[in-house]
């Protein structure tokens, strides 16, 4: 099935999806799918398009008591099959029973959105459909493609895992990230590299803040981001100046917003280790613990090892604009809300660049990285990441920006197919690339086979003449500016 013109991107999610709305069954009965992701990027969006493009039913959920809740999905259920039942369902058994029974000749897409809001009032939901679905239920003799779909990841993710009724029941499990950072820039119709990256380093790829948050109002270019920020994120008036708090508000787990901004507040502004947010909000490693897995769960954090230090790593926002909030509008906010942002922005505009733009350029050449592959590095990155390299001669540590590795190999060495440095403020000279050499010189001494190993260096800023003249001469030596960053993937 074709998608509709009117969704961007999408073209795997929209594959995968109609595929399981449309497709023969293996064997006769319904099929359960999950649909999740964290809000605003365009779950709902697709899932309706999806149901008017299949001639399917969309329901969804809003917050309401269990009986009002039932109540419409009756309704709404009686509409679309146009089916007039001596007596409404007076409970989540009769109701599965009733949208399982009511949809036999061929497959007919359900999608019940917001499902998070329906097991809070109603938690034995899951164990019904379950139940349903198993040997002897209504499900069996069904063409029901049930979606099940919701924001709240914790909830979402708990779906299918550990020891949940629906473990091994779903078909179709299919997480909407957002748009990656080429597709954002096209998104935003953003034709300059600098401008793209500034912008992603704000609202990322998330597809809502295009338009409804912003009404539509995209930077004219470089020289208009500055006017931008303060008419849109800064600016009490618009949905993007509290989006940030509603984001945590939102989840269900998190009951103590003080700690949890907190946390987020000490990773924003660069304290990323255990004991770095620990000490940051004047507590003990071990008390962090919870709300760090939390955090973890409602897909808001995510924890990323060193790959030359094992048992160590470091934690990231996923979502930029939290980012932004926790590392410039939070240290301000009495100040934003009686409209300063222009003077916000002019003392807190250097604090952007440093602990804002600097660390998230790093991670869009991460994903560089991973996209390039193969063809850029010649062979296949099964890791990405960063990592600390410790020197001891020179009783320092040296910083990998981008590290590739290939595969373990069956002898136990690791091949390193590139260490990279990226810099987006500062113009990238020979003695970056004398410490990713140096790195180089010390990995090889722990193990790692290091022959062709490829020192990369990303620069937002440019090259210096010295460090491009060895790019020219040394085949191991790769420069990527921000038009290559941009340019179509290597095949």
């Amino acid at each position: 099935m074709d998608k509709p013109g009117h969704v961007f991107d999408r073209t795997r999610e929209w594959a995968g999806l109609s595929s399981f709305a449309t497709r023969p069954p293996a064997r006769p009965g319904a099929t359960l799918g999950v649909v999740s992701g964290r809000r605003r990027q365009g779950k709902s969006f697709l899932l309706q398009a999806l149901t008017e493009a299949t001639g399917g039913m969309y329901f969804a959920a809003t917050e309401a008591t269990e009986a009002e809740t039932l109540r419409l999905f009756g309704d709404a259920l009686a509409r679309f099959t146009r089916a007039g039942w001596d007596s409404p369902a007076q409970d989540w058994n009769g109701a599965i029973r009733q949208m399982f029974q009511s949809i036999r000749d061929q497959p007919t897409l359900v999608v019940i959105d917001e499902f998070p809001f329906i097991t809070r009032v109603s938690p034995a939901l899951p164990s019904i459909i379950q139940r349903e679905l198993g040997p002897g239920g209504s499900g069996q003799e069904s063409a029901v493609r049930l979606v099940l779909c919701g924001s709240a990841m914790s909830v979402m993710g708990g779906l299918l895992s550990g020891q949940s009724p629906l473990r091994g029941r779903a078909g179709l499990e299919l997480v909407i990230q957002p748009f990656r950072y080429r597709d954002a820039a096209e998104f935003w119709g953003i034709t300059d590299h600098r401008l793209a990256v500034l912008v992603h380093s704000v609202l990322g790829g998330t597809p809502a803040y295009r338009y409804e948050f912003t009404q539509g109002d995209a930077p004219a270019g470089l020289d208009d981001f500055d006017s931008w920020i303060i008419r849109t994120v800064l600016n009490p008036q618009t949905p993007l100046f509290r989006e940030a708090r509603y984001l945590l508000a939102e989840e269900t787990d998190i009951r103590d917003p003080a700690l949890y901004h907190s946390v987020l507040a000490a990773i924003a502004t660069g304290n990323t280790t255990n004991g770095g947010i620990a000490n940051f909000i004047g507590r003990k490693s071990d008390q962090i613990t919870h709300p760090l897995n939390v955090l973890e769960d409602c897909a808001l954090i995510r924890r990323e090892p060193d790959l030359f230090r094992p048992g160590r790593s470091r934690y990231s926002i996923v979502e930029p604009l939290i980012t932004f909030y926790e590392a410039i509008m939070r240290r301000r906010w009495s100040e934003l809300e009686i409209h300063r942002g222009e003077a916000v922005w002019t003392s807190m505009r250097p604090t952007f660049l440093t602990q804002v733009v600097g660390p998230h350029f790093e991670a869009l050449c991460r994903a560089y990285a991973l996209d390039s592959g193969a063809a850029l590095f010649g062979g296949f990155p099964a890791e990405v990441g960063s990592g600390v390299v410790n020197d001891p001669a020179n009783r320092t540590q040296i910083e990998i920006d981008v590290a590739v590795l290939a595969a373990q190999e069956s002898n136990g060495s690791r091949r390193i197919l590139s260490l990279g440095e990226a810099k987006w403020g500062e113009v990238i000279g020979n003695h970056h690339l004398d410490r990713l050499a140096r790195a180089r010189e010390l990995l090889t001494l722990k193990g790692y086979v290091t022959d062709d190993t490829v020192l990369a260096c990303y620069g937002g800023a440019g090259f210096t003449p010295e460090v491009l003249a060895t790019a020219a001469k040394d085949p191991r030596v790769l420069l990527v500016d921000l038009r290559q960053l941009y340019a179509p993937p290597l095949e």
